[in-house]
């Protein structure tokens, strides 16, 4: 069997009408991933609705619409094949859905194409999409500087110039090495430099959106670190027993594997011995950071764990949180938040209510600076270091030890509000 491409996820990033679907519409479309019919149909549905040229966009939102209606539609999980990986491409439209995106679920951003459109420049979801991409470990960058049919005169060198040199100063603000990132000059709309080489920009000398997905770096497993898999379910097989499920996140597992799941039923841990994993089915000799697998567990029984429990190495166990410190973003709160507001956190594959305990200080997204400290309250777009006391045992690892165990989103009625990293904790002892 021939071995399957390597998963890259790639997040689209930007500031609303900047052409985020619209590129990933024109990029899908012209890879013959989409047929003219259905761009045809979606043209005329535009141009009914007054949005004229808004088709290739249309092929990303008719997915979303689909996606909350929960009709599973091919092109939503159709992978994007290219020479060197198997891409998973997340459109992020607004705040919300780019939280969601990046932290919950496994679509973990391994990298991230900003789009700003020429004319226009940075705007302020540009620069917060920035920082976000920063905070939610995103490493990688590309850029792409859209809508350069609409600058006058058409596709400027001088205008791509200067918005190249503004957004550069931005991105190195915010932590990005800008000798690894490339600019490209194109239009989605157009289809210049998207999947294929343009003839208007002959000035132009870096790669296609298509190429610069090969570009990019393969990621790293961390398979040195100690070995953590956040159980997402947990089924009886007839003839097997217990077979707990999930995604490896850190290390590497082997049958014959001492284990502690916690917190556990007793939230004191529970020990166990790896016994067989499987993948669709088929038995593995070990299985690595990255890979979607089912557990059997010699001496666990299905009352014993639960979904939001993590299978550690005896060993090298993970800690769970008394109470941490983290770094949030706040994203879409109705109001305010102030000390004492508790809503759900979903760490990995958890979800526990948590009570704000202190504000501690409220930081510049941009520079990382000192605001305040100790404010009343944090509203949207605001940045901040907060100390957090879960309601029930969670297992949360430090940024500095384990960033993957580390991230969070907060979600209350519905949406998601808040998204952030642990970046300290006091550790539950059991």
């Amino acid at each position: 069997m021939a071995k399957e491409k390597t998963n890259f996820n790639v997040v689209f990033i930007g500031h609303v009408d900047h052409g985020k679907s619209t590129t990933i519409g024109r990029l899908l479309f012209d890879l013959n991933l989409i047929d003219e019919n259905t761009i045809k149909k979606l043209r005329d549905e535009a141009e009914k609705l007054g949005k004229k040229g808004f088709e290739f966009a249309f092929v990303m939102d008719t997915i979303k619409e689909e996606r909350e209606r929960g009709v599973t539609i091919d092109l939503a999980y159709k992978k994007l094949m290219t020479d060197k990986f198997q891409v998973t491409i997340i459109d992020a439209p607004g705040h919300k859905d780019f939280v969601k995106n990046m932290i919950t679920g496994a679509s973990q951003a391994d990298a991230a194409v900003l789009v700003v459109a020429a004319p226009e420049g940075i705007q302020p979801q540009t620069q917060e999409h920035i920082f976000l991409a920063r905070t939610m470990g995103v490493k990688q960058m590309a850029v792409l500087i859209n809508k350069m049919d609409a600058t006058k005169p058409e596709y400027d060198q001088k205008q791509y110039e200067k918005v190249k040199e503004d957004l550069a100063k931005l991105l190195k603000t915010a932590g990005f090495d800008t000798s690894k990132i490339n600019f490209i000059a194109g239009s989605a709309w157009k289809g210049d430099n998207i999947a294929k080489k343009s003839d208007k920009m002959s000035w132009y000398k870096g790669p296609t959106v298509r190429e610069q997905l090969d570009l990019f770096d393969l990621p790293q497993k961390p398979i040195e670190m100690p070995m953590r898999m956040p159980i997402q379910d947990v089924y009886t097989i007839t003839g097997v027993g217990t077979v707990p499920v999930g995604k490896i996140e850190t290390g590497v597992m082997k049958p014959g594997q001492k284990v502690i799941i916690l917190p556990g039923r007793t939230y004191k841990g529970i020990l166990g011995e790896i016994k067989t994993i499987e993948t669709h089915h088929e038995s593995l000799p070990s299985a690595e950071a990255g890979d979607n697998v089912g557990v059997n567990i010699r001496g666990i029984g299905k009352q014993d764990i639960t979904r939001g429990d993590v299978i550690c190495d005896v060993a090298k166990p993970a800690t769970m949180a008394e109470e941490f410190t983290a770094q949030i973003a706040v994203i879409n709160h109705p109001t305010v938040i102030a000390k004492g507001y508790t809503p759900v956190f979903h760490i990995h594959t958890a979800q526990a209510p948590c009570r704000f305990e202190a504000l501690l200080k409220k930081i510049d997204p941009k520079t990382g600076e000192v605001l305040q400290e100790n404010p009343d309250f944090l509203k949207n777009g605001d940045v901040a270091i907060v100390k957090i006391k879960p309601m029930k045992a969670i297992v949360l690892e430090k940024q500095s030890v384990n960033p993957h165990m580390a991230r969070f989103a907060i979600r209350d009625a519905g949406a998601t509000v808040a998204a952030g990293i642990c970046i300290d904790l006091v550790e539950k002892k059991i």
